[in-house]
């Protein structure tokens, strides 16, 4: 793999940025937040959580060219957003790599990539509706690291309420 491959370069940030957001969404949750409902028909945040899971899984397999998905299973909250990360790792990883991208990288943010930004800013918005807010911030100015998915996160730079 060519190393400067801007394409898979802007797959590696957008992982970390999935990262960087989706850390502070769930970061400091009470404990009550994983079984927040905000109407009848609308997913829990440890559902929604489990599901980027399943949508970073996916995203490998797509990576790979073996594609494949492996729902969760009755995960409680700590165990979700540890595999939110570990898939973040685990795809970052792969694209850091030699490996071949078995797929158009267009497909693979227009898919999996695309709809884990998405449900993060549902997290998002269930902590505000849950009534414990994440501060706001200009992402513009974050220290997002490419390679950085861990939830070992910087602090916001302008962060407001």
């Amino acid at each position: 793999m060519d190393r400067t491959d801007p394409k898979r370069e802007m797959l590696r940030h957008t992982v970390a940025t999935i990262a960087y957001r989706g850390g502070k969404s769930v970061r400091g949750a009470p404990e009550s937040f994983a079984s927040f409902r905000a109407s009848p028909t609308t997913r829990t945040p440890l559902e929604i959580v489990a599901h980027i899971g399943d949508l970073l899984s996916w995203a490998r397999s797509l990576a790979e060219g073996k594609e494949a998905w492996p729902p969760a299973k009755g995960e409680r909250w700590e165990e979700a957003v540890a595999r939110f990360h570990a898939g973040l790792e685990s795809l970052d990883e792969f694209l850091a790599s030699d490996g071949t991208l078995a797929c158009p990288p267009e497909k693979l943010f227009q898919g999996p990539l695309a709809d884990s930004l998405t449900h993060v800013g549902q997290v998002a918005m269930l902590r505000r509706m849950a009534g414990t807010p994440i501060r706001g911030e200009n992402y513009y100015r974050a220290n997002i690291e490419t390679g950085r998915t861990g939830p070992d996160q910087p602090p916001g730079v302008r962060e407001f309420d």
